[in-house]
């Protein structure tokens, strides 16, 4: 872990973080309202989440918790969703332009800022193009940048483009990536994948970014309120357990999102192979494009009304049922179109005091648990049968030694220390140290 980072934080009061935010259900949305309330802990007094308008969220068909369900920011925290600029005739760059004007507007209001993007398209490139246009008309600027990508935006963008030769927006990302004062990746795994896609970019075009990216990028892991998950009273506890049924029940716990990724076919083939289920139930919660199906392999399972999916848990209600489950299982999968870049569902079950996690050693998921968890071949659904018979059978000598032993480990990345060890990462590369 860095120092505390007090040079950086004499000066610079603002944090302005740019990212997909609440009400979007997505890791680096939690990551980024972690290290907003942490930076207020760290002696900032103006921190700025800069987001999309509701409307477009819901329009990209990402998932989205009711509102009514998100938990409300300190006071210090803002929220701004940018409203396009132009009309109609401009298409997706009315909301683009709408968010980089208002950069703009925060980097050259006199203001020393720190300005964090998660996820580098459009996020990055948006930072970047707000510096370079108060730069050539000559607005005062007193901005440092960091850059964090967390995976997707590497195998959904630069992996596509080198595969196509459509080199010319790899190189804009990397590009607007690297212009940053400090860049990041959410895990070693998320380090590799960069470095191996700019080698194949730079062997096809003779371009240098691997070796700009080996040298300068840093793992940052995703920031969690690790208070939060270990204080929960447990009278709460229990009332959640009480409305959703669960007060005497044993319990599987899957929760995250409902996507093929996720390898939620394998989880209920192993649980119905398992035979535990007369022992625990299982839940499988979260929300995604995959609902509907998810609902009918429930349903159609000839353990159906063992199986219970959840589509309406908030986050007020998912520590509690972390901490109430038998075992928690993310048998995820790696995909063209999704690779676990680190596990942060893993790391709150862990944080929460639940059960066993049961998981599989895809990307950057070894990071996220350690040694701390029972792993499984990808695509085996007798091995998670298995690992569910061993969780059952633990006594409870057993199931708390392996309980506390997880949470000694999540504890590292609880929001201060990361935000802390970030902000050091900062310092160095104005000290002309590699970041």
């Amino acid at each position: 872990m860095m120092p505390a980072p007090e040079v950086v934080l004499e000066r610079y009061r603002r944090l302005v973080i740019v990212v997909r935010a609440d009400p979007v259900i997505c890791g680096h949305s939690v990551e980024a309202r972690n290290i907003a309330e942490a930076a207020l802990q760290r002696g900032f007094t103006d921190v700025r989440i800069v987001s999309w308008p509701l409307d477009r969220l819901e329009a990209a068909g990402l998932p989205l918790k009711p509102l009514e369900g998100v938990q409300p920011y300190s006071p210090g925290i803002t929220v701004e969703r940018p409203e396009p600029v132009g009309d109609y005739r401009v298409v997706d760059g009315r909301w683009y332009a709408g968010l980089v004007g208002r950069l703009v507007e925060l980097f050259t209001d006199g203001t020393p800022t720190i300005c964090l993007s998660l996820y580098l398209s459009p996020h990055t490139t948006a930072v970047t193009d707000a510096l370079t246009v108060a730069q050539r008309v000559g607005l005062p600027l007193d901005v440092l940048t960091i850059a964090e990508a967390v995976g997707s935006d590497i195998t959904n963008v630069v992996r596509e483009c080198v595969e196509k030769d459509r080199y010319g927006a790899a190189v804009h990302l990397l590009s607007a990536y690297l212009t940053n004062d400090c860049v990041l990746a959410v895990s070693r795994y998320t380090k590799e994948l960069i470095v191996a896609e700019a080698a194949e970019l730079d062997a096809k075009h003779g371009t240098s970014f691997a070796y700009e990216c080996r040298r300068r990028i840093q793992i940052s892991y995703p920031a969690l309120d690790t208070a939060s998950y270990r204080s929960i009273p447990q009278s709460e506890a229990d009332a959640v357990m009480a409305r959703r049924g669960l007060a005497s029940e044993r319990y599987v716990l899957f929760l995250s999102r409902l996507v093929k990724a996720k390898g939620i076919a394998d989880l209920i083939a192993g649980y119905e192979r398992s035979g535990v289920s007369d022992q625990v139930r299982l839940i499988i919660a979260g929300q995604g494009p995959q609902e509907a199906s998810v609902r009918e392999m429930a349903a159609a399972s000839p353990l159906a009304d063992r199986i219970s999916v959840l589509t309406d848990v908030d986050d007020d209600e998912k520590p509690a049922l972390m901490r109430g489950c038998t075992a928690f299982v993310l048998p995820t999968l790696p995909r063209p179109e999704f690779v676990e870049t680190f596990g942060i569902a893993l790391v709150e079950n862990m944080l929460a005091g639940g059960g066993p996690v049961i998981t599989t050693e895809t990307g950057g998921v070894p990071e996220a648990v350690g040694d701390t968890a029972i792993t499984v071949p990808v695509s085996d659904p007798d091995a998670i049968a298995q690992a569910l018979r061993t969780v059952t059978a633990m006594t409870q000598e057993e199931w708390v030694a392996h309980s506390n032993k997880a949470v000694d480990y999540a504890l590292q990345f609880d929001r201060a220390v990361v935000l802390d060890t970030m902000l050091g990462y900062l310092t160095h590369s104005l000290e002309g140290v590699a970041c």
